[in-house]
């Protein structure tokens, strides 16, 4: 289903492009967001949630602001804190039931899911990171973990072990350590986008390959 959502930024309202999918007897749901060089429709994104319908989740993608006015460079923070805000809402609006809903994104989206919730800005039963940028490539002096500690809500980082953004792998490990409640899952031999050497599929496929992985650690927190 084809959603416009209303996303409230200082200069006024924007609309941003989002699409929710409901399987029949959906026991939870998942919003997710794209990396900053992608949008909503991005193949990997689609296959992801697409996989995760076939575990039995709802799902909603949306653009961030800055993708939907056409520009290739994410904008203020405070602009994606404002979209994940109304794509958690909207999730929230179509629940049927009582059920949890969980945040998260490739990348980029990811690390803004956890600003918005280490922010109090929205309320999810927990957090997926797929491919968190722990640090720009080959600089790992400009760490973005400070946040993390402050979300109480389970997480999980799902990451390459040929990630140059968790490169080295100690310091993902001891960010992971300083959370309340999170996990690490690598996969092996993968880059930031869960290419791996050698075994060359599409991104669909690669990220419908994650799924799984997704959906058995929200069925393990299920709260």
């Amino acid at each position: 289903m084809r959603l416009d959502l209303e996303v409230e930024l200082r200069a006024g309202p924007v609309a941003v492009s989002a699409e929710y999918e409901r399987p029949a007897g959906a026991w939870a749901s998942v919003v997710v967001a794209h990396g900053a060089g992608a949008g909503y429709d991005h193949p990997f994104l689609t296959g992801l949630t697409a996989g995760l319908a076939a575990e039995g989740l709802a799902t909603l993608r949306f653009n961030f602001a800055y993708v939907e006015a056409g520009r290739r460079m994410p904008g203020p923070a405070a602009h994606a804190v404002a979209a994940w805000r109304a794509a958690v809402a909207a999730a929230a609006e179509r629940v049927e039931v009582a059920e949890p809903i969980w945040a998260g994104g490739k990348s980029y989206g990811g690390r803004m899911a956890s600003m918005a919730c280490a922010q109090g800005e929205i309320d999810v039963a927990g957090l997926v990171y797929l491919g968190y940028p722990l640090h720009p490539p080959g600089d790992p002096g400009k760490a973005r973990a400070a946040h993390l500690p402050a979300i109480a809500v389970p997480q999980l980082f799902l990451s390459g072990t040929n990630d140059p953004f968790v490169d080295p792998h100690e310091q993902l490990v001891e960010a992971v350590a300083s959370c309340p409640d999170a996990s690490i899952e690598w996969v092996e031999g993968a880059g930031h986008s869960f290419e791996v050497t050698g075994a060359r599929r599409p991104a669909d496929e690669v990220g419908a390959g994650l799924a799984p992985r997704v959906a058995a650690f929200v069925r393990a927190r299920a709260r």
